[in-house]
């Protein structure tokens, strides 16, 4: 795979305070990924950018929701969202902590 097609894959980190607990309690790592990423690319995108081994990856699309602005109703953008799970002792630093 391109190093190109890695950096599609990945988006952002997707950091929360549920994502934050399973980070500390079960070394799960959430991303914001793209919408027609599989999960054996995200593993490979995962392994190569952050140089850790990949356990296991769950996917989750996450729906768009309706929102209103002075009365226009709206949708928000659905995304998909990539728990990815690391072999044990392996860490990714999000936080760029030390």
């Amino acid at each position: 795979m391109s190093a190109e097609r890695l950096l599609e894959i990945i988006i952002a980190p997707h950091v929360s305070e549920k994502t934050t607990r399973a980070t500390e309690k079960g070394n799960v790592y959430t991303f914001k990924v793209a919408t027609r990423a599989a999960k054996p690319e995200i593993k490979q995108a995962i392994e190569q950018l952050f140089n850790t081994k990949v356990e296991a990856v769950r996917i989750v699309n996450v729906k768009p929701k309706t929102r209103r602005f002075r009365g226009v109703e709206g949708m928000k953008k659905k995304w998909k969202k990539a728990y990815v799970t690391l072999v044990a002792g392996q860490k990714i630093d999000l936080h760029g902590e030390q």
